[in-house]
């Protein structure tokens, strides 16, 4: 799920490049608009109004609350960034977004780190210091994005909520603001962009699926496994962005980038190499004598 759900996020800024003539901020308020019935469907057909109901309570709806908000600003960044040419820079935030998953996991869940996943995390660090380094004038976009979605994650892991109730009720929590975003657009001299063209009205209503699908499988990942561990197969996300960034919207490779790119796929080698021999530990000392 986790890797299906970086795969998806991957590919995201070529489904974006088809919704580009939707302004930024009518699209985060359309993407909520459509996410929302999606999700009341989902827990119908699935019988989760009980889980709906749960979620709703205060101390869990405090929680994912701040949640959507830390989810919506991720949304804002990442969209506007995207449509305004700097795919690369997000691709940086979502380099620096395992780095700082690995912080949070040791730091408030008390996750430890062989020092084989430390040499990893290391060699990681320093790739994403090149890369930013390199590109200090769009900075502020990488380092928004990796703050605001793994704090996003943390939060979600220690809701004590399932993956579907929660994205509805924080879809819930969003709607208001959404629904104020795009009443502003459609009452604007240019008017709303849903409702121009058939194809482009079908573009914008499947930013419903294309939101609630990922986050769901997020979500369900995130309760399942060490936070620093799905950090790590995050990397598999901006790498995608990254080859996209180069080959599909032609933004020129630099040194620093090319730098990054072989550390951190070395990091990744390291870390899922004792990952690999762990497990083989594991199943060793289970296996009967």
């Amino acid at each position: 799920m986790a890797f299906a759900t970086y795969l998806i996020w991957g590919l995201m800024p070529l489904y974006l490049l088809l919704v580009h003539q939707v302004p930024p901020f009518e699209f985060v308020g359309w993407r909520i608009v459509f996410t929302l019935p999606l999700c009341l469907l989902l827990v119908a057909v699935l019988r989760q109004g009980a889980a709906l109901k749960a979620a709703l309570a205060w101390p869990v709806l405090r929680l994912l609350t701040i949640s959507a908000l830390l989810v919506g600003v991720n949304w804002m960044v990442y969209i506007a960034a995207v449509q305004t040419g700097h795919v690369l820079a997000t691709s940086i935030g979502y380099y620096m977004n395992p780095l700082a998953n690995v912080v949070a996991g040791t730091l408030f869940l008390k996750e430890r780190l062989s020092p084989a996943q430390w040499l990893a995390v290391a060699l990681a660090g320093v790739g994403v210091s090149f890369l930013a380094w390199d590109a200090r004038d769009t900075l502020w976009i990488g380092l928004t994005l990796a703050v605001s979605f793994s704090a996003y994650g943390l939060v979600r892991k220690l809701a004590p909520v399932e993956s579907l109730a929660g994205l509805t009720v924080e879809t819930m929590v969003l709607m208001p603001l959404a629904l104020g975003i795009v009443w502003w657009f459609a009452v604007a001299p240019a008017g709303s962009a849903l409702g121009v063209d058939l194809s482009s009205s079908l573009l914008i209503a499947f930013s419903g699926v294309m939101t609630a699908v990922p986050l769901l499988l997020f979500a369900y990942a995130a309760r399942r496994m060490d936070y620093s561990t799905l950090g790590m197969v995050q990397f598999l996300s901006p790498t995608i962005v990254f080859i996209l960034g180069l080959f599909v919207f032609n933004e020129p490779l630099k040194p620093a980038q090319l730098a990054c790119f072989l550390l951190i796929w070395a990091a990744i080698a390291v870390f899922m190499w004792d990952l690999w021999n762990q497990r083989r530990r594991r199943l060793a000392q289970q296996a009967p004598a």
